[in-house]
């Protein structure tokens, strides 16, 4: 259960830096994230990257995106 918590907060902050980063909104943040592969990793609790740090995230959703 502390990993479904971990995973919205997680994916919470990560929309929050994509929208305030790419100056976009909310709603195309979160579409552009789970659009994304970063998000099939993040649910998947073997890679563990729901403990990473937002900003680690969002590094790999940049390197996805280049």
């Amino acid at each position: 259960m502390e990993h479904v918590l971990a995973k919205t907060i997680l994916i919470d902050k990560v929309i929050e830096l994509i929208a305030n980063k790419y100056k976009i909104t909310l709603e195309d943040a979160r579409d552009n994230l789970y659009n994304s592969s970063v998000i099939d990793l993040i649910d998947d609790d073997e890679t563990g990257l729901y403990g990473e740090s937002p900003l680690y995230v969002l590094s790999l959703y940049e390197k996805e995106h280049l």
